[in-house]
């Protein structure tokens, strides 16, 4: 099915979907998204302005006291017949998702929709779960108890590195939660976001529980975010970009999930099994051609099994086969654009004066000379506060850095702005049990990097952000918590009514 999926014939009407209906924006500017692996167009649409916002925003308040309303079975019913849906529609969303991010093949379909679907039948059990605190006397003369509540209109926006992914992240757990969403994509990355919405009408949700609008960060974004009617934000992108959502939530007082940058730090002990060490950092690194902000980026190797570690990785890179993405063979796509192509690649260059560029380091030609591919990057001898290991990076690049004692790899691996994910290889318990308390991170893997599930949360410290996706700890973000107290007394005059009217009126 896959292959006879026209994104020009699916969005002929336009690439906004509002109130259940797919629509053309109104903001007189357009965008084409490119295939980056032949530079191909692949739909023209016009973006989403202001108003398309506001009509979107509109269509999800209209829609939040039904679903808000409707019981805790009868929205896991509509989540479990959308998992169905989007597992029948399997093919078709792996090439959608191919072909507006040039990702291969074997990872959309292996990784990116599996996934999706997993998280939808995730949250169809988990809407029959939005569990309080037992209820009990507290105060001896009152019984005391926790709703947790929808809380109304969410306005997320999503990055373009896993559009399906992130739609399933942003939208799922909102409205298994009863609440109704406006989710801005990535404007080069539409086609897997506005797939999701359809789907999940198929499933039969109301119109206007889930609403895509794609429009462009400072016009659509701001808005969206800045909108009375919208009482929380939850985005997922850059940490300088995350900065201004939170400029522009704080000033509405509204609630705020963020998921920034990551720079995640990769510490191998000295008596780490090397073999396995090598294989994840070089798949914990290219996974998605680097664009992801678990990606392994910084390798600390302790100085025994440095050489062979560097030599090991160097080794593998060069047999990762890059090329097109519909070929099951291929191991590596290009990046998302020519632009951020190019911003790696000043990157390396950057480092060429400080570092040594073991491995890759250019642009292939040949037959992908018209992608926006970029070889798999090794680099060693950089220093700990240059820009190729402090700053992120997102492409196929691996820094590896030595360390001597335990207490040095564990600080290096701490000393970035981010803390988003990490991992840690050794094959003794004390040390990596070390490595988990100390690695300031909201993830630590242990000899293993990137694998996620549903079931467990996925958020950051520091400068990585804060609050959770995924899994029964994203409710905190997308539920309001309510104390209700009922007295048990009958009693007119309370006891604790002294304190106004003193010996006036005794109980």
């Amino acid at each position: 099915m896959g292959d006879h999926f026209q994104p020009r014939d699916r969005f002929a009407s336009g690439a906004q979907f509002i109130g259940g209906r797919v629509r053309s924006g109104t903001s007189g500017r357009t965008h084409t998204v490119v295939n980056p692996a032949t530079g191909e167009d692949v739909l023209g649409y016009e973006l989403a302005g202001p108003d398309d916002v506001d009509d979107a925003v509109a269509a999800a308040h209209a829609a939040f006291p039904g679903w808000a309303g409707a019981t805790p079975g009868e929205r896991s019913d509509a989540l479990h017949r959308f998992a169905g849906i989007l597992a029948d529609r399997a093919g078709e969303f792996a090439y959608a998702e191919s072909l507006q991010c040039g990702k291969p093949i074997k990872l959309s379909t292996e990784f990116d929709v599996p996934g999706s679907v997993d998280n939808a039948a995730f949250f169809a059990g988990a809407a029959r779960r939005l569990e309080g605190v037992s209820a009990a006397e507290y105060s001896g003369d009152h019984t005391s108890y926790v709703r947790r509540e929808p809380i109304g209109v969410v306005g997320s926006i999503a990055p373009w590195n896993y559009p399906l992914q992130m739609a399933a992240w942003k939208i799922l757990p909102a409205i298994a939660a009863g609440n109704t969403i406006v989710l801005k994509p990535a404007e080069n990355t539409p086609l897997t976001s506005l797939m999701f919405a359809q789907a999940a009408q198929r499933a039969g949700l109301p119109d206007g529980v889930v609403n895509i609008v794609c429009g462009s960060g400072p016009d659509a974004g701001e808005h969206l975010v800045g909108h009375p009617d919208v009482v929380m934000t939850s985005f997922t992108g850059s940490t300088r970009v995350g900065k201004r959502v939170a400029q522009l939530a704080t000033a509405t007082v509204k609630r705020l999930h963020l998921e920034l940058g990551g720079k995640a730090p990769f510490v191998v002990f000295d008596d780490a099994d090397l073999t396995a060490a090598v294989h994840g950092a070089v798949a914990g690194s290219l996974i998605n051609a680097g664009q992801d902000c678990t990606a392994a980026t910084r390798a600390y190797v302790q100085r025994p099994l440095y050489d062979d570690f560097v030599s090991g990785v160097a080794e593998l890179m060069g047999t990762v086969r890059l090329g097109d993405p519909f070929d099951d063979a291929t191991d590596l796509g290009p990046l998302i654009s020519y632009a951020h192509r190019d911003r790696v690649a000043a990157l390396v260059d950057r480092a060429r004066g400080h570092a040594r560029i073991v491995t890759g380091g250019e642009a292939p030609g040949g037959d992908w000379k018209n992608g926006a591919y970029y070889r798999p990057t090794l680099i060693t001898d950089a220093a700990q506060d240059s820009e190729i290991v402090q700053s992120e990076i997102f492409g196929p690049v691996l820094v590896v850095l030595p360390f001597d004692s335990d207490d040095e790899g564990i600080a290096l691996a701490n000393d970035t702005p981010y803390g988003l994910a990490a991992s840690a290889w050794s094959r003794d318990v004390y040390r990596t049990g070390r490595a988990t308390r100390e690695i300031r991170a909201g993830c630590v893997w242990i000899n293993d990097h990137i694998p996620i599930i549903s079931e467990m949360p996925h958020g950051g410290y520091k400068a990585s952000g804060f609050g959770k996706d995924m899994s029964a700890y994203s409710f905190e973000e997308y539920t309001q918590v309510k104390h209700v107290m009922y007295d048990n007394t009958a009693v007119a005059a309370k006891d604790w009514h002294r304190t106004v009217f003193g010996d006036r009126h005794r109980p």
